[in-house]
């Protein structure tokens, strides 16, 4: 059986190829199966693609792909789909902190009947922030009802055939891998896995890139964000009412009475700053039916190595 590994890559010269020789020590000790490995570079500033380059030339079984900006994790890693080739996909980290022996486990849960398949880890390698962000984007699919409680996203997980196929058919130019198939299957589960050290280096994720991230989250596959946005107006219109009854009654109950100017200014800022909000959600969301309509891709490939024009292994 084939299994296909796609492995983002963005600064990962000192330690890509060490997770490559892992993945195929661990396939060694498999009778039965055979791997296919897709190294996507992301735009690296550093000597990623000529790692990349070294492995293909030592393994036909590699496929090689260079695209031509930095999209970011998501994007690569769909550019990675077309090429997929076997019965079962596993999506892993370039910083060896998703552990190669472990890719087994994922693969033997799908095996088992499961389209989508996550790493769930007890405690995690992260800064503080990544964790935070990923906790609250976790949260919000929760309560818009696009991830089944109990269920830990992270980004070493496992795709059935179907799902694989399902995705070739995404062409959204803000892509969510996970977003996307949580609406359409629902044999989703965790498998526990330990989380590693980093092999070297630090963490790719700004404070930007996570901010971009947690949006991406927040907005696609959903219209939940402009009806939070339309209660609020609904509440803070509510609230306004019952304060201006109030100063009403207070003004005729209470000769003399003269509302306070900062009253005025502080529902003023706190009105006109919820406009502001509900305005900057609405932009976003009109924002993103632009750029569909602008038909503009989710990557774009410079070039590939060990793969022909019809998206398979050369011989």
């Amino acid at each position: 059986m084939l299994i296909s590994i796609a492995i983002p890559c963005y600064n990962s010269s000192k330690t890509l190829r060490t997770v490559v020789t892992e993945i195929k020590d661990v396939f060694r000790q498999k009778i039965g199966y055979d791997y296919q490995i897709i190294l996507v570079n992301d735009n690296s500033p550093d000597k990623t693609y000529d790692v990349i380059r070294s492995l293909c030339a030592e393994d036909r079984r590699i496929i090689g792909v260079d695209l031509s900006k930095n999209y970011g994790q998501i994007s690569a890693q769909m550019a990675a789909i077309r090429f997929i080739k076997g019965e079962v996909a596993v999506f892993m980290d370039d910083d060896g902190q998703h552990a190669p022996a472990d890719l087994f486990q994922l693969v033997d849960k799908v095996l088992d009947g499961s389209d989508l398949v996550f790493a769930s880890f007890g405690k995690k390698q992260h800064s503080f922030l990544k964790k935070a962000t990923s906790a609250m984007n976790a949260k919000l699919l929760e309560m818009t009802n696009r991830k089944p409680k109990g269920i830990t996203i992270s980004s070493f997980f496992a795709l059935s055939r179907t799902a694989v196929d399902s995705l070739k058919d995404y062409k959204s130019p803000y892509p969510s891998i996970c977003g996307y198939l949580l609406q359409i299957t629902s044999k989703i589960s965790n498998v526990e896995l330990q989380h590693r050290d980093r092999l070297a280096g630090h963490s790719n994720y700004s404070l930007s890139k996570l901010v971009k991230l947690f949006l991406q989250g927040f907005t696609n596959f959903s219209i939940v964000p402009l009806r939070v946005s339309s209660f609020i107006g609904i509440f803070s219109a509510f609230i306004g009412f019952i304060i201006g009854i109030y100063y009403i009654i207070r003004r005729l109950f209470i000769p003399g009475t003269v509302s306070g100017f900062t009253a005025n200014i502080s529902a003023t800022l706190f009105i006109g700053g919820l406009i502001m909000l509900m305005l900057g959600m609405l932009g976003e969301y009109i924002g993103r039916i632009y750029i569909l309509l602008s038909d503009m891709p989710q990557y774009n490939i410079r070039e590939t190595i060990n793969e022909d024009k019809n998206g398979t292994k050369e011989k």
